[in-house]
């Protein structure tokens, strides 16, 4: 069976190959969806599809799981196929309808969750264009039909069932030289029951621990059980000398995870 995002991906393609001007036309808000919820009580969510092309569009809702593969790439298989699921949850009104050109239709996503939710879930909410055909054919000589299909994430959390467990490993720290920026990598693992967007602070101290540099990554996403590499970069000089990294990883809000790595700038490497 073809995985959605094969799908998505073959509909991008094509709509940029044949029909440039649809695939601009149509626009969905919010494009994710971050939210802490009580078990076992209903709650909404407020949508909104704009048809900024020149002909009426006719729309459907979708609703599939999102997790991710061996290679960290975003998968959207069937709902209740992945797990941490919240696909079957969550139910669209309307689930179809036409939007005029230049109009807007307003969307609500009811999700229901059970009693006994703990952590995190997801899912992903598709609203998809009606497939019309295109002026391209297939080898065989079969008509090819194409359509517009834009997504909105959806990460929940339980509230109050949240365990953090991140753990920051693989430390590697290239020092700043000749046309070379410092760069220090690592791994993150994310062993929570929920996901974390962690954002890394680097700290750059001298032999008398006063700082001379500091810089900062942008957060990335990690859903539970997910391992990724990060990096946090510095683009400048140091005097030769003896120095401490101190890399901060802040997540789940006050959570900190901190290590801290010892470095040399030759005399050699210093600019002059």
């Amino acid at each position: 069976m073809k995985s959605f995002l094969s799908k998505l991906m073959l509909a991008a393609l094509l709509l940029a190959a044949v029909t440039p001007l649809f695939a601009q036309s149509l626009a969905l808000a919010p494009a994710q969806i971050v939210e802490d919820f009580k078990p076992g009580v209903p709650f909404e969510y407020a949508l909104t599809v704009e048809n900024k092309g020149s002909q009426a569009l006719e729309l459907h809702v979708q609703i599939t799981d999102f997790w991710y593969n061996d290679k960290n790439e975003k998968i959207f298989n069937a709902p209740g196929t992945s797990p941490r699921s919240a696909a079957n949850w969550i139910q669209f009104v309307p689930d179809k309808f036409e939007v005029g050109a230049g109009a807007s239709q307003k969307l609500k996503a009811v999700v229901t969750p059970p009693a006994g939710a703990r952590g995190g879930y997801y899912a992903v909410l598709f609203v998809e264009s009606k497939p019309v055909a295109t002026n391209e054919q297939t080898q065989d000589g079969k008509q090819i039909f194409t359509n517009m299909r834009l997504g909105c994430l959806v990460l929940l959390t339980a509230k109050d069932t949240e365990a953090y467990n991140v753990n920051l490993n693989d430390l590697k720290l290239v020092p700043p030289g000749d046309n070379q920026s410092l760069k220090l990598t690592f791994s993150v693992d994310n062993k929570s029951n929920t996901h974390v967007f962690p954002q890394a602070k680097l700290a750059i101290l001298n032999p008398e621990r006063k700082l001379v540099a500091k810089a900062e990554s942008d957060a990335k996403r990690f859903l539970p059980g997910q391992k990724d590499s990060m990096k946090v970069e510095w683009n400048g000089d140091l005097n030769p000398g003896e120095y401490t990294a101190v890399l901060s990883l802040v997540y789940g809000g006050s959570h900190v995870e901190t290590r801290q790595i010892a470095f040399t700038i030759p005399a050699k490497t210093a600019s002059n």
